[in-house]
């Protein structure tokens, strides 16, 4: 695998290749109370890619999102510094409980400020790419784009 830097443009395969294991965890979301499942992907450092899928819960707040169990899942393994990018996809469940729609999503402002503190501890702006969980439609955002003056490890005098 080809090892890419915090300041490399991911190409369009490796967007791609976000996007569609982003689609394969979300098959595994368990979203029983907002029928809206997501899967995210984090691309590492050395080209590999850990997923997450959203675990609800009977109450509400207790819920993970799939960008937050795939950002747990890298730190658990000793690898949050490592991070350079992210795939997210979300959608209505149908009846078989797949994603469906066209239109992309974006993390939410929670996953948002999660992501920043892998970006922060591993020195880079991390590259965004929101799909839809059907279709071609990727956009591309820098962290920085979606969350901007964000606050996190620097803000401690941790680096």
């Amino acid at each position: 695998m080809t090892e890419v830097s915090g300041t490399d443009i991911v190409d369009r395969d490796d967007a791609v290749r976000l996007i569609d294991a982003a689609r394969a965890a979300a098959r595994h979301a368990h979203a029983p109370y907002s029928r809206f499942a997501v899967g995210a992907a984090l691309l590492m450092r050395d080209g590999s890619l850990i997923t997450g899928a959203n675990v609800e819960n009977a109450s509400y707040g207790l819920s993970l999102c799939a960008e937050t169990v795939a950002v747990a899942t890298a730190s658990a393994a000793g690898r949050l510094r490592e991070v350079v990018a992210v795939g997210v996809i979300g959608g209505a469940m149908d009846a078989a409980g797949q994603a469906t729609g066209t239109t992309p999503v974006s993390p939410c402002g929670r996953c948002r400020q999660v992501l920043n503190e892998a970006a922060q501890l591993g020195g880079r702006d991390l590259a965004v790419y929101c799909g839809a969980a059907e279709g071609d439609a990727i956009a591309r955002y820098r962290l920085s784009e979606l969350l901007p003056d964000a606050f996190g490890p620097a803000d401690l005098g941790i680096r």
